[in-house]
């Protein structure tokens, strides 16, 4: 077990080692943060996942009742960024 610790870490150091210091992994500009974000104009939900799965999202609206939405993955239009104020996940699927 030692052993394994011992070669576990080594093998660690080594590949930081070989990492270049200040490397940032960089997206395309075009690229949609996860979750809630606002253009100048527009509010949306990116619901970033790998397995397909649909999630409710509770989004706040401005002078209005908040109201719950089913989103799917990638990106989905709220609404206008001045009537929007926010989502975010609430915990379920749909």
């Amino acid at each position: 077990m030692r052993i394994r610790h011992l070669v576990t870490g080594t093998l660690s150091a080594f590949a930081l080692a070989l990492t270049p210091l200040g490397t940032v992994a960089v997206t395309p500009a075009t690229a949609a943060p996860c979750g809630f974000y606002e253009t100048s104009t527009d509010a949306y939900y990116n619901h970033c996942t790998s397995d397909g799965s649909h999630v409710v999202i509770k989004v706040r609206v401005a002078k209005a009742k908040d109201r719950e939405q089913c989103v799917g993955p990638g990106r989905t239009w709220l609404g206008k960024a001045d009537k929007i104020q926010g989502a975010h996940y609430v915990n379920r699927t749909c």
